[in-house]
């Protein structure tokens, strides 16, 4: 089942009847991608979630019937990566009238580097477009892409990156030469 933007949003308005209390949820990978709008839907639901908000976030997903794929994850980490702690302070705030939650995306860099650790055809092609909406740089890949914490073997990660940048740098390299 794929989830747009409205189902994406209907979804989290039933967590937040749940909730008893305010807090914080941060979309990641195609989720996010969907609530900016560079993707039109996705096939599974993925946050991060601050560690003072995570359990309750649990409890009230716990407590709906939803019928898909959620994956839920905890300050800042998102898959094999763990972001840097600034990642909450670069992602960005999605308006909707929601009574406790307040709900966020993950940066279009932070977007990158998170799918670079896993780096399937369908990760392949949110990086190609988070690079092209979001006009994302090779330096700013790189940055980040060094600040981020891979969880298993980092030469996986190294050469996921060195792809990523290859594939969709080569001009811009050759252009420098």
């Amino acid at each position: 089942m794929s989830l747009d933007n409205i189902k994406l949003l209907d979804f989290l308005g039933e967590i937040d009847k749940e909730l008893e209390r305010k807090i914080v949820v941060v979309a990641v990978g195609g989720t996010a991608m969907t609530l900016l709008k560079a993707k039109a839907s996705t096939i599974d639901v993925d946050f991060t979630i601050p560690k003072e908000d995570y359990y309750e976030f649990v409890r009230a997903l716990d407590a709906i019937p939803h019928g898909f794929k959620v994956d839920h994850y905890k300050d800042g980490a998102v898959f094999s990566q763990i972001l840097p702690a600034d990642y909450i302070v670069k992602s960005i705030i999605v308006r909707t009238k929601m009574k406790n939650i307040t709900l966020m995306t993950l940066s279009p860099i932070d977007i990158i580097v998170t799918k670079i650790g896993g780096l399937n055809d369908r990760d392949k092609e949110d990086i190609a477009q988070c690079i092209k909406k979001f006009k994302v740089t090779r330096s700013q890949i790189t940055k980040r892409a060094a600040e981020v914490e891979y969880v298993g073997r980092e030469e996986n990660y190294d050469i996921n990156l060195n792809h990523v940048l290859k594939k969709f740098f080569q001009k811009e390299k050759a252009r420098q030469s």
